[in-house]
């Protein structure tokens, strides 16, 4: 499989990239993971799988050096992570009738509609890596079927305090959400990414500074705000993990139970992310998302009366933990 798709369909390359590039720039700009990872670009005709390295602290340099003494020197040792690109993809069929017919621009918002499925899809397959990781702080008790109250600044610190005992850094830039691999600075802190049923827990947090607040800096438009070391950004497609908190029957207490059974607490998780934390293959770029259309007529003897059409993307990427001690998951039952 060769991650370098130029497969258009009935509509030319550039056709197709001019199509595309603005609908990921807004779609891009909307999503969380896609911002904070270790990137590796989509490269053309290369293999399916993605290299990442890192490059491991030196250590320490406790001999005093002796004169006219050259020392052995250090050798620095370098850690890669492999990861197998995947493709994902989806349609939709369209009917020469309702193209001809239809008030509305049919395939433009089609190809919206496409895009935002394509980001929403490769954002979901992040968050499900990211959430399999196994450094795990709890709001309260020990395992998730203990979990039965909100995020708590005790819980963050302990999070936060995990990752600066295993040397872990703020998050100083991230990838911009234009066409280009490049990278815009931001206020170093680590991130945390929830879902917006966590948003008001966050904001009755001790010390919470809300994005009006922050003067120079500018905020996301996603960002609920900030926590000591900690800005908090939300996202739908965070969502409770499919259990709940407790056996059937167990006391919720004041917290929402809304996927279980109605009296089990939720169990919602809270990402804390760092620097190098994960790797992926960003979508962006020319060859990271096809549009494909087909139109009415093109399949030949197939489609004799010229009536079906599709429209459809394609792209292919991948997603995986660097570092398990870099990435904290936080367990926290939500306020009714």
């Amino acid at each position: 499989m060769s991650v370098n798709i130029q497969v258009y369909g009935d509509i030319s390359p550039r056709t197709a990239a001019y199509a595309v590039a603005p609908l990921l720039k807004r779609h891009n700009a909307e999503m969380v993971f896609e911002k904070f990872g270790q990137t590796f670009p989509l490269p053309t005709k290369s293999s399916v799988v993605a290299r990442f390295r890192r490059f491991e602290a030196l250590p320490l340099a406790m001999t005093a050096l002796v004169e006219g003494v050259t020392p052995t020197g250090s050798k620095p040792t370098i850690t890669d992570y492999t990861a197998t690109l995947a493709e994902h993809g989806d349609y939709i069929p369209y009917s020469g009738f309702m193209l001809d017919t239809h008030e509305d621009p049919i395939l433009k918002e089609y190809g919206s509609l496409c895009v935002q499925q394509a980001t929403e899809t490769v954002e979901m397959l992040r968050y499900n890596v990211l959430r399999a990781g196994t450094n795990v702080v709890f709001s309260n008790g020990t395992t998730r079927s203990a979990v039965n109250t909100p995020i708590s600044l005790a819980m963050q610190r302990t999070a936060t305090a995990a990752l600066h005992r295993q040397r872990a850094h703020y998050i100083t830039e991230i990838v911009s959400s234009d066409a280009r691999f490049r990278t815009e600075p931001i206020e170093a802190a680590f991130i945390g990414v929830v879902h917006p049923d966590v948003s008001n827990d966050i904001r009755n947090m001790p010390g919470f500074i809300s994005p009006k607040q922050y003067g120079t800096t500018s905020p996301w438009s996603n960002e609920i705000g900030t926590v000591e070391d900690v800005r908090y950004l939300r996202s739908i497609l965070v969502v409770p993990f499919p259990g709940r908190s407790g056996v059937t029957g167990g006391p919720r207490g004041a917290m929402r139970a809304v996927a279980g059974d109605g009296i089990a607490a939720d169990v919602y998780s809270v990402l804390f992310l760092s620097k190098d934390a994960y790797g992926m293959v960003p979508l962006k770029g020319t060859n990271a998302l096809s549009l494909i259309a087909h139109n009415p007529g093109s399949s030949g003897t197939a489609d004799p009366l010229n009536q079906r059409g599709t429209l459809g993307w394609k792209t292919a990427t991948t997603s995986v933990i660097l570092n398990d001690a870099w990435l904290v998951r936080g367990e926290v039952a939500v306020t009714a």
